[in-house]
């Protein structure tokens, strides 16, 4: 570069600090201000909505469905995760924001541009130029670097850096989000299936058990025991049992098709998986809503760089009343006549500063300030509701975890009872003591209790899967911002 552009920018950088001078002083005589403007919503504690402090720390495994043992459901859930759209999705989120995150960095730094511009044309015989150039044709040639450099003395350019950043992590958050939730869904539909395959088997005993009855009801129609009304009840039961098991088969197909869907695999893909929920462990989860609950929730730490980025907005909105400050330089060459543009006489330099400040707007960014402050509000009061929502699902799952181990307790004891109620009803109606209609509530009862029974071993796993699910599935928001931080580096 030229001595002389040289000696511009060291005499641009000695006046930096009275610029800054000069900068606050037009802060002081500007006219439009933020004053007045301030957020309303307060962000809810831990022990606001419940959290006990004293509890103790709990992670849950970032691969909680393993401890299932089946390998069959891990097999599922891996799969959803390297296909299902939904996660894609997320991906794209996390991608975009990280590029609004390079483009907010790029924005605190200089920026050079080079240009090179050839033309021909006529000038004008009645412009600044004068004739004989003036009237004629010619070319001319611009070769240049030009630069700029916005000297952020408010913390514009930092935060927008930093609402780009929030956002990146909430996209980041809401990812894991959507990953836990896939694992859970995937989980309670394989869950699901397996109980309908334990309905289905309820009801292929209690047909051949009808058949049974209804060859016994036979025997005795022939030894004048019993008439045809009890003969027709009979053979009534018998087809209305395999309606049942139609019905079961049409819920597990659908069931199927569902989880072949979470998996993102054909419809007909999982039309031979047939789980077996007494072969599925038991997973040990704690019985109280731990204390670090906040940091183990995806939804709760996206919702909380929302507000960190609505932060950031809300300060960059103020930076807007303030002064800008650019640095501008530039150096090359230009000529009339491309063949002279690499002659010395056609260089050009030169450098400046440009200092843009609102006076009067007529209220534009003052009410700019007023909508990025409302977004707080509004950000502020979703991680409210989020973090109620999110101890209170912590609640119920805990709740029913307790509720359906004591039930279980109390149903096994049930479905003995009934079992040798029944077993006594067949053996005096088969000794001709007693009759049909004893035999149909003592089965009915009995057919019940074993439905309950299948239902409560599928309501055990799929309430185990939501608890896992409600303490975070995994997620740790304060290796996830590790991990950010040493990320942000390369944007």
């Amino acid at each position: 570069m030229n001595p002389g552009c040289n000696s511009a920018f060291v005499a641009l950088r000695r006046h930096v600090p009275a610029l800054a001078a000069l900068c606050g002083a037009f802060v002081l005589a500007g006219c439009v201000s933020s004053a007045g403007i301030a957020p309303q919503a307060q962000e809810m504690s831990a022990a606001e909505v419940g959290v006990p402090a004293s509890a103790p720390a709990t992670a849950v495994s970032d691969r909680w469905w393993e401890a299932f043992g089946d390998a069959r459901l891990d097999k599922l859930v891996e799969s959803a995760f390297a296909a299902n759209p939904s996660l894609k999705v997320a991906r794209d989120r996390i991608a975009r924001a990280a590029a609004a995150t390079s483009a907010a960095q790029a924005n605190a730094g200089p920026r050079v541009d080079a240009e090179l511009d050839l033309q021909r044309q006529r000038y004008t015989e009645n412009g600044l130029i004068p004739p004989p150039i003036g009237g004629s044709v010619g070319n001319t040639g611009l070769f240049q670097l030009s630069g700029s450099w916005e000297i952020d003395f408010f913390g514009k350019n930092a935060a927008a850096l930093g609402a780009a950043l929030g956002t990146q992590r909430a996209a980041e958050a809401d990812a894991q989000a959507a990953r836990v939730l896939l694992a859970a869904n995937v989980a309670r539909s394989y869950f699901a299936l397996g109980g309908l395959f334990e309905q289905r088997a309820v009801a292929e005993r209690a047909l051949a058990q009808r058949q049974e009855i209804l060859a016994l009801i036979r025997q005795r129609v022939e030894a004048g025991l019993d008439t045809n009304v009890e003969l027709r009840q009979g053979e009534a039961a018998v087809p209305e049992t395999a309606r049942q098991i139609e019905v079961i088969d049409e819920q597990i197909a659908h069931t199927r098709h569902a989880l072949a869907a979470l998996a993102a695999q054909p419809a007909g893909a999982l039309d031979a998986l047939q789980p077996r929920l007494r072969t599925v462990q038991a997973v040990p989860l704690p019985a109280d809503i731990p204390a670090d609950l906040l940091g183990r929730r995806a939804d709760i730490e996206a919702a909380r760089q929302r507000v960190e980025a609505a932060t950031q907005d809300v300060a960059y909105s103020k930076t807007l009343l303030y002064p800008n400050v650019n640095l501008i330089a530039f150096a090359g060459l230009s000529s009339l006549g491309v063949n002279r543009l690499l002659n010395a006489g056609s260089e050009q330099y030169g450098a400046g500063v440009a200092i843009h400040l609102p006076i009067f707007d007529a209220g534009r960014l003052r009410a700019n300030v007023s909508a990025k402050t409302a977004d707080l509000d509004a950000a502020v009061d979703s991680y409210n509701a989020v973090l109620i929502d999110a101890v209170r699902d912590a609640a119920d799952q805990i709740a029913s975890v307790r509720s359906i181990a004591r039930q279980h307790t109390k149903q096994a004891e049930a479905q003995a009872r009934s079992e040798q109620a029944y077993d006594l009803a067949l053996q005096r109606f088969g000794a001709g003591l007693g009759t049909y209609l004893t035999v149909l509530s003592a089965e009915l009862e009995v057919l019940a209790q074993r439905r309950r029974g299948a239902d409560l071993k599928a309501r055990e796993l799929d309430s185990q899967v939501l608890l896992a699910r409600a303490l975070g599935g995994g997620y740790d928001a304060a290796a996830q911002n590790r991990f950010s931080n040493g990320a942000d580096t390369v944007y």
